[in-house]
């Protein structure tokens, strides 16, 4: 027969397994929050990744594009050095073997603008130190 003290026992072991099942409980309903407070924050996470990737890949583009401007600038300073040079070796040597009077004495500027009475300034000039200026689209000015 069951005695006494058993079933005490056994209402002992039941109350701390239902104390147990409580506590399981409770950290269950914890983890469970902390869970969703983590997933949370990797949405958001995420959503950061996302939008400094797109920052990046725009940085990485515009960084091409700076390149390709300072090249294109660096492409036109060397045109203008080149013709610059050539300016001045041409001046030299009309220095040295003048064929007419009046070239000789005619300042650089004044040999620019002999070069086509029908153009604007600018043009004369291009023309004098023969700069080609490549076709830039306002997109490649505006680096900044």
């Amino acid at each position: 027969m069951i005695s006494l003290e058993q079933v005490q026992l056994l209402e002992a072991k039941v109350a701390n397994a239902i104390e147990y099942l409580q506590i399981l409980s409770m950290e269950n309903a914890s983890l469970v929050s902390e869970k969703q407070s983590l997933h949370d924050k990797l949405e958001a996470n995420q959503k950061r990744l996302d939008e400094l990737e797109t920052l990046v890949l725009r940085f990485k583009e515009d960084q091409g594009r700076i390149e390709d401007g300072i090249i294109a600038a660096l492409d036109r300073l060397s045109q203008f050095e080149e013709a610059f040079e050539n300016g001045l070796k041409d001046k030299s040597t009309e220095k040295k073997i003048p064929s007419k009077k009046t070239e000789a004495a005619v300042p650089a500027e004044g040999v620019a603008a002999t070069v086509g009475t029908t153009k604007d300034t600018q043009t004369q000039k291009n023309e004098f130190f023969e700069i080609n200026e490549p076709e830039t689209s306002q997109d490649e000015l505006d680096i900044f």
